[in-house]
């Protein structure tokens, strides 16, 4: 079948000649081993990172005349102008190399979950003599026992606390080769204090085993355990220590009860995965059931996984495949199950890599009766109601305001925000704030000290460009955004920092999705790239004010940073250098005059009239902040 050419009148597919060519050649020469391939741009941006049993057929069949792609494919393969390609010994190893490879690139057309932190797990160190329960969000394979993932984490905490109150595990870390006197948790009866040799190993040990069996939830077995110990303490007249233990078991089976069983009879380890599409919004639903139990559920929303508008395809063996790679490849350890609605195409090999992961086999199941069958389609409606109520949000509304308002390309999922702070050409900084999912991200803060305005020069547009070219700089060539950088850059100032900015922009391979705006006071105002006048904000509206909350959120940063800087340097001049003028004198000549340039262009009688400042000494001053002397301010 002939490769896809350019239509004379502009049609589907945007790719010149001469890219088709030199694509068509590349594909003669690629091989039919599995592989990891990579679609770039015309800015050598990475678009797409995929994987194939056979390279040259895969990538064939994005480029062949009459190829069955979607929407969302076919607006991808109008912006490819390269590709290239990893071939590996075995579809495992590319699947492996392309959830690396996301990661590291964050492609636009991969499925990128805007959650990127590890999940909490609590951790039961049976490799250790002295075990104890901790939180940890990195599994390590060191001999511990893992539970989890706890989503959200008020139920982690809640299992931890119960624990810590009803069984007798040490809460410290200390190293317990000798002996120390015990703390206030033996006192309130926390601890059964094995660091001073108030218990046994052997007695330990037994407590370390009550503590898996409920946090595997096996009740029976830990009831019927506990219930016997309580009668061989009665019967050697220990009451106080077999009251203390039915007190226990009566907290038990009312945490136990509590605990919902999801699948009568089933006692292993599940995911259950649903997924919903509408238009080009995308959702993800998963249920993490344990041992039986329900123990936490994560959504995900990609508001706009489709670019350009694109419709995403009923068709989810693709989504899916996607997201199981994206998801399974963070900090977690996967179930014996993975229940899903269509089996991806390389299923094989992600049941591999997850099975390599977990240590044990993993399976990867779509139901089509009973009890699986209702969880899936239960995971599929919440998935469908997180779309419902993302699109009726006020944020997301407010978004979509801003979209129309100013003129976007798409409606913004993220927005990073630009000043810059100087006084008089003195310690002129850049601050860098980020918003997204309806709050700031202060992670992704960033603040510069400007190096291309020194020696006093101030030059706000020449601040500005450096400014948005090094923090764009930074953010795509280390992959440190959520996504591939903000889709909305907003300007604090007006049409000739927005110009600035563009000016930086059109020099980075990075290019905001949604737009550059700037944001200008008194009156508060916006300037766009698509029109001449600019737009009002003084209407209290809930995109106006978005706007504006947004750049004082940033002034603040950059003038706090400004100011620290200043403080610390507000006595650092070349003054330090004059023998004689110690810190009280800096400070007296700078309360006098004001400033160091005020002191250089005074003569050196009123120098020396400044107190502890006799004529000597302001001649020494007034030699030493000669122009020509002057490097640096």
């Amino acid at each position: 079948m002939p490769l896809l050419q350019p239509l004379a009148d502009g049609g589907d597919f945007e790719i010149g000649s001469n890219e088709m060519d030199a694509i068509e050649e590349k594909l003669k020469k690629t091989p039919r081993q599995s592989g990891v391939y990579i679609f770039k741009d015309e800015s050598e941006k990475v678009l797409y990172v995929g994987k194939a049993k056979s390279l040259r057929n895969r990538l064939r069949s994005y480029f062949q005349s009459g190829a069955a792609l979607d929407e969302r494919k076919q607006g991808m393969v109008r912006r490819v102008r390269d590709f290239s390609y990893i071939v590996t010994d075995s579809e495992l190893e590319a699947l492996i190399l392309e959830s690396n490879l996301i990661k590291q690139y964050k492609p636009p057309f991969n499925v990128i979950l805007r959650d990127d932190k590890n999940y909490p797990y609590l951790k039961l160190t049976v490799n250790e003599p002295w075990p104890r329960l901790e939180v940890v969000r990195r599994i390590a394979r060191d001999g511990a026992l893992y539970y989890g993932p706890f989503i959200p984490a008020s139920a982690m905490w809640e299992t931890l606390a119960f624990v810590r109150r009803h069984f007798g595990l040490r809460p410290c870390r200390y190293r317990l080769d000798k002996k120390i006197r015990p703390c206030i948790q033996y006192q309130m009866g926390r601890c059964p204090a094995p660091c001073d040799g108030s218990v046994s190993q052997e007695e330990y040990a037994k407590t370390v085993n009550e503590v898996r069996l409920f946090l595997e939830g096996k009740k029976q077995g830990l009831l019927k355990e506990l219930e016997s110990k309580m009668k061989k303490l009665a019967e050697e007249e220990l009451y106080e220590d077999a009251a203390k233990l039915r007190d226990r078991i009566e907290a038990l089976k009312r945490a136990l009860e509590q605990q919902k069983v999801f699948l009568p009879g089933f006692f292993g380890d599940m995911d259950v995965i649903g997924y919903a599409a509408e238009g080009a919004r995308l959702a993800f639903q998963v249920f993490f059931i344990r041992r039986g139990l329900m123990i936490g559920a994560k959504d995900f929303y990609l508001p706009h996984y489709a670019p350009d508008g694109a419709h995403i395809p009923p068709e989810g063996k693709e989504l899916l495949g996607g997201f199981m790679g994206t998801f399974y490849a963070k900090e977690i350890i996967p179930p014996a199950e993975v229940l899903v609605a269509a089996k991806p195409e390389d299923s094989g090999a992600l049941e591999a890599w997850l099975s390599g992961k977990r240590q044990g086999r993993v399976k990867i199941i779509v139901p089509m009766r009973g009890k699986k069958e209702d969880l899936l389609r239960m995971a599929e409606r919440n998935a469908g109601e997180v779309l419902r109520v993302k699109a009726a949000s006020p944020e997301q509304k407010t978004l979509e305001a801003l979209k129309e308002r100013f003129y976007l390309k798409k409606t913004p999922a993220s927005i990073g925000a630009f000043d810059i702070s100087t006084t008089h050409g003195a310690q002129p900084v850049g601050g860098f704030i980020y918003w997204a999912d309806g709050e700031f991200r202060k992670d992704f803060y960033r603040h510069v000290k400007i190096k291309t305005v020194q020696g006093g020069k101030m030059d706000d547009y020449a601040m500005m460009e450096e400014t948005v070219s090094r923090v764009l700089s930074e953010f795509f060539s280390s992959g440190g955004m959520a996504e591939t950088g903000p889709e909305l850059v907003v300007i604090d100032g007006g049409k000739g920092q927005l110009e600035s900015a563009m000016k930086a922009i059109y020099g980075l391979p990075f290019r905001p999705a949604a737009g550059v705006v700037a944001v200008a006071k008194s009156p508060d105002r916006v300037f766009t790239t698509q029109t001449e006048l600019p737009v009002n904000i003084e209407d209290g509206s809930p995109s106006s004010l978005l706007l504006k909350r947004i750049r004082d959120e940033v002034h603040r940063f950059s003038i706090g940073f400004h100011k620290r800087l200043r403080g610390k340097n507000f006595l650092s001049s070349p003054l330090e250098s004059v023998k004689g003028i110690g810190r009280q004198k800096r400070f007296e000549l700078l309360k006098h005059f004001g400033s160091l340039e005020a002191i250089r262009q005074a003569d050196e009688q009123e120098i020396a009239r400044v107190t502890g400042i006799g004529p000597e000494l302001a001649r020494v001053i007034k030699n030493t902040l000669a122009p020509e002397k002057n490097m640096l301010e």
